[in-house]
């Protein structure tokens, strides 16, 4: 008997959730909620995600209670292939209708590989995955093997880049009748209402007098934190122009510490380098002028995707899949990734009745990033 025997059939999301933390498991948690409108949903989540010398931050679990709304199946070992087949083996059993694999990572290309694989063969479930990365921004050298186990095994898939669906052509998934299409990443409207800029400059302790840019998440070479404190150097002209750096260093600090003190930029650079709980998230946005994303490749981020919520004006660098979600001069500012050009789109957005207009663009703009969307998407591919 298959897992849709009940009065709803049955989606399974196979990806971090609840106990780890991160921008991932914030968006499998959301996306079961708006699957459980035609679902029965479970989540299988890692009992072990990365080995603890894998994981550049400080830890990979969060400190928020589980969710009590979801079903979490805390059961998978991305390193342990007798998990792979006992687990594989208990789902082909199960029959789950649909399951969606969140691939980001090729790391986890032998695990996802061998579960699906074995899953497939109750000939009932339908698999796809939405593909965050297929080309990562740091290259290792099992990348292709890994992800030539993986992809071949899926009847379809979502991309959240155009360039994103590029890469799976180098990829093919299964040479039986397989589909893949484009679907932005939807809104992430599960970091609660918005606030008033006083509230959220009280809330995190800040002078409203100032005005304030932010960068935020994880930081990482390929995210160009180096290239926006640069631009804060050329910015000398604004002093009353403070950037709020919010998240973990996933690299060594140093370096961009030691940039700082050198352009004696310490009181200009507000360090919230930890890990940003959900319930803090509205905060950051709602007391900055403009979120920045000086990086230097990309694909897509779930950060533009948080400042539409909160209708936050964005400069963005013209790399990988940015620019397709952040329309020039409406939703934001689109530059090269260089530090001038970065600086030069500060000054250029930071005039208050460019935010405002920005803000008035972003209100409309962000209707279209929808989750009953992107779950339409997954069932289209899902027939291959």
């Amino acid at each position: 008997m298959s897992a849709s025997a009940g009065n709803k059939p049955m989606a399974v999301i196979v990806g971090p959730a609840h106990p780890l933390r991160g921008g991932l498991a914030t968006y499998n948690e959301r996306l079961a909620r708006e699957l459980a409108q035609q679902y029965q949903v479970r989540i299988l989540t890692f009992s072990l995600q990365y080995p603890g010398f894998l994981f550049p931050g400080q830890t990979q679990f969060s400190n928020d209670p589980k969710p009590s709304d979801l079903d979490l199946d805390v059961s998978l070992n991305s390193v342990n292939p007798l998990n792979w087949i006992r687990t594989g083996l208990r789902y082909r059993r199960l029959a789950p209708d649909l399951i969606i694999f969140r691939w980001w990572m090729p790391f986890f290309g032998p695990c996802f590989g061998t579960f699906a694989r074995i899953v497939r063969g109750n000939k009932h479930s339908h698999l796809v995955a939405i593909t965050d990365n297929i080309i990562p921004h740091e290259k290792r050298f099992f990348d292709k093997p890994f992800s030539r186990w993986f992809l071949p095994a899926l009847h379809g898939a979502v991309a959240m880049s155009k360039s994103v669906l590029l890469d799976l052509q180098e990829y093919p998934l299964s040479r039986k009748v397989a589909k893949a299409e484009y679907h932005p990443h939807p809104l992430y409207d599960n970091f609660g209402a918005g606030e008033s800029r006083e509230e959220a400059c009280t809330a995190l302790g800040l002078d409203p007098e100032y005005r304030y840019l932010l960068f935020f998440g994880f930081i990482r070479r390929y995210k160009g934190l180096d290239l926006l404190l640069e631009a804060m150097s050329l910015l000398k002209d604004h002093p009353h122009w403070k950037l709020i750096v919010a998240g973990e260093f996933y690299e060594e600090a140093e370096p961009y510490l030691d940039f700082i003190k050198q352009e004696g930029l310490q009181k200009r650079i507000l360090q919230h380098t930890h890990f940003i709980e959900n319930d803090d998230v509205r905060h950051y946005f709602c007391a900055s002028d403009c979120v920045v994303q000086p990086y230097r490749s990309a694909t897509q981020s779930g950060v533009s995707q948080i400042a539409y919520h909160f209708q936050t004006p964005m400069i963005i660098t013209d790399v990988g899949g940015l620019s397709e979600l952040v329309p020039h001069q409406k939703a934001g500012w689109v530059c090269q990734p260089h530090a001038a050009a970065i600086a030069n789109s500060i000054e250029a957005i930071m005039k208050p009745s460019v935010l405002a207009d920005i803000r008035q663009h972003l209100g409309e703009l962000k209707k279209g990033f929808s989750w009953a969307s992107m779950v339409k998407a997954l069932q289209r591919v899902a027939q291959g």
